[in-house]
């Protein structure tokens, strides 16, 4: 017999919280996203402004396409927020957080944010999602850097982001 509890305020109704700057939103954000959704009822993706990042995208642009991107799928919301992300989850009542894990360089630093939010909120669990191989090389910042150099970025965002800029 195992001697795991149930956590209060479990219900039928799972949420989950998939934050990040999405400066700007990709195909492999988009890719953790869809994998989001096959688990969860709900998933909030949650536009950190960021500011200490110098996003190339205003706060309002990020989160007006993350809109549009999203717009097709069933049970995604998307917010912008200021706050640390604990407080933000336990604002909204979710005790999961998604992350996106391409690389082993990114565990790392994804594992000590799940411990420290864990710190914060015993209650907070993290699950990583890693997207298929094909979305495994996006990032935010390789497709800024080619908008940089006025390179072909256009097969790495939603086409709907495309119609934003």
């Amino acid at each position: 017999m195992s001697d795991c509890k149930k956590r209060d305020n479990q219900s039928t109704y799972k949420k989950a919280i998939y934050s990040g700057t999405f400066d700007p939103i990709t195909n492999g954000h988009m890719d953790i996203v869809c994998r989001a959704t096959n688990i969860f009822d709900e998933v909030i993706i949650a536009v950190a402004k960021s500011e200490l990042k110098k996003p190339m995208f205003s706060h309002e642009q990020r989160v007006a396409f993350a809109k549009a991107a999203t717009k097709h799928l069933k049970g995604v919301r998307v917010i912008g927020f200021d706050t640390l992300l604990v407080d933000l989850a336990t604002d909204l009542n979710i005790n999961t957080i998604i992350r996106g894990l391409r690389a082993v360089s990114d565990f790392e630093y994804e594992l000590q944010m799940g411990y420290a939010n864990s710190s914060i909120n015993k209650k907070i669990e993290t699950l990583y999602l890693m997207p298929t191989l094909e979305n495994a090389f996006v990032s935010s910042t390789i497709v800024r850097e080619i908008i940089r150099f006025n390179g072909k970025f256009e097969h790495l965002i939603p086409s709907e982001v495309l119609e934003c800029m």
